[in-house]
């Protein structure tokens, strides 16, 4: 039984479980039958349209690149990571991978919502930067700096024994807080980093292949088990699952697994062990969609990026919300502020990631483009996260989601 129960639960670290479960909440709301959500689903050639303006302001070829965490290290038209990356000296294509990988997982971990009141002063241009922009600058910055590394003269590293001791005060210090300028959920952030060098430190077999421990050697696990020169997007996110899910503050377990950023929600059904959970992995599949690019680099082909999924966070959640496809039952409920492991939140973001697949499919018709051309990594960059932003600046003047979520700096 006990075995069972773990396979169970190793199908739930999947992004086709997570597919599975959004889609039955999202048939679930189209029936009536949600607790806090109704859907709306007239309303979606609208959230379409919103997608395409801001898609062809950003991007008039229509040349879309990935939703990725390369994105944000752009800054004043410059790309900060590729003149550092471009301008170092790599002994091998494998080398640069494995500094990305550090750089992606890292920066991802501290990349939970920054608040509305944070900014990062950039060096460069004297701008202030706020929420993920300013989150990932800074993140850059702390890299390149080396604040990572046991070894001053390669800084373009982050090892184990380093992030497992990392002191608040760096972390407080590097993102510039103050009493003034305050990030929301610093100490969660520390954590978790601390966490990623406890487990990266004990699974050398993993993340020490070629050399000492550091989350770059998830580029080594990866790449061995690459079938003729192929990586498939989906089981990157299986190491990314199975490989960090420890990281992750304890929340449910299933014989023993932890699942991560996985939720209860009593409507789902399942006839084994996982009725009633609602995996959603929004932090593990941002990170799996920002692997995806060192890995081509190094010479990958990664296939089947649509087996990963839309992402469950605020913006395209709040797309949906402020756009009417959803809407909330009682009124009052868009005031209180709700825990992550809420029915209400559990079904935002369920809902969304079923959305943003139908939402997919409306934006390819309009542009004549096919899942091959225009993967959903694409729509989400161009995109929906975006289209998100827009109308929560919009709609509220400080740009805030439509709904108030208690986080912790782990989970959005």
């Amino acid at each position: 039984m006990a075995d069972a129960l773990e396979l169970q639960a190793h199908a739930l670290l999947t992004a086709k479980a997570v597919r599975a479960r959004a889609g039955q909440m999202l048939e679930l709301g189209l029936a009536g039958g949600l607790t806090h959500f109704t859907v709306d689903l007239d309303r979606m050639d609208g959230v379409a349209e919103a997608v395409l303006a801001v898609t062809r302001k950003a991007y008039p070829t229509l040349d879309i690149p990935f939703h990725a965490r390369w994105r944000h290290f752009v800054l004043g038209g410059i790309d900060r990571w590729a003149r550092l990356a471009d301008a170092a000296s790599w002994p091998d294509r494998a080398a640069r991978a494995r500094a990305e990988f550090d750089l992606a997982i890292v920066s991802v971990l501290l990349d939970a919502g920054a608040g509305a009141a944070w900014r990062y002063r950039d060096a460069v241009t004297g701008a202030d930067v706020g929420r993920s922009e300013g989150l990932a600058i800074a993140s850059l910055d702390m890299f390149a700096s080396g604040l990572f590394s046991h070894d001053a003269r390669a800084p373009f590293r982050a090892d184990a024994d380093v992030l497992a001791r990392l002191p608040l005060a760096s972390l407080t210090s590097a993102f510039q807080v103050s009493d003034v300028n305050p990030l929301l959920g610093l100490e969660g952030r520390t954590d978790l980093l601390r966490r990623l060098g406890k487990q990266v430190s004990e699974r050398a077999d993993v993340f020490g292949l070629h050399d000492t421990p550091r989350p770059g050697g998830l580029f080594d696990h990866i790449a061995a088990r690459a079938i003729g020169g192929t990586v498939a997007a989906p089981a990157i996110l299986s190491a990314v699952l199975n490989q960090l899910g420890p990281i992750w503050p304890s929340r449910l377990e299933l014989a023993g697994v932890p699942l991560g950023d996985c939720w209860r929600h009593p409507a789902i059904k399942a006839d084994d062990g996982t009725a009633g959970l609602v995996p959603l992995h929004k932090l593990s599949q941002w990170l799996s969609y920002s692997l995806i690019e060192p890995l081509q680099r190094a010479g990958f082909e990664v296939t089947d990026i649509d087996g990963l999924t839309g992402l469950a966070e605020y913006r395209n959640g709040g797309l949906f919300v402020d756009h009417e496809v959803l809407r909330l039952r009682e009124a009052a409920d868009a005031e209180r502020a709700h825990a992550v492991d809420s029915l209400l939140v559990v079904e935002w973001r369920a809902l969304t990631v079923a959305l943003l697949d139908r939402l997919a499919e409306l934006v390819r018709v309009k542009l004549g483009r096919t899942s091959e051309t225009l993967p959903l990594a694409s729509i989400l960059e161009g995109g929906t996260w975006a289209a998100g932003r827009a109308i929560a600046f919009a709609r509220r003047r400080d740009g805030s989601p439509p709904l108030k979520v208690i986080s912790d700096g782990t989970v959005f």
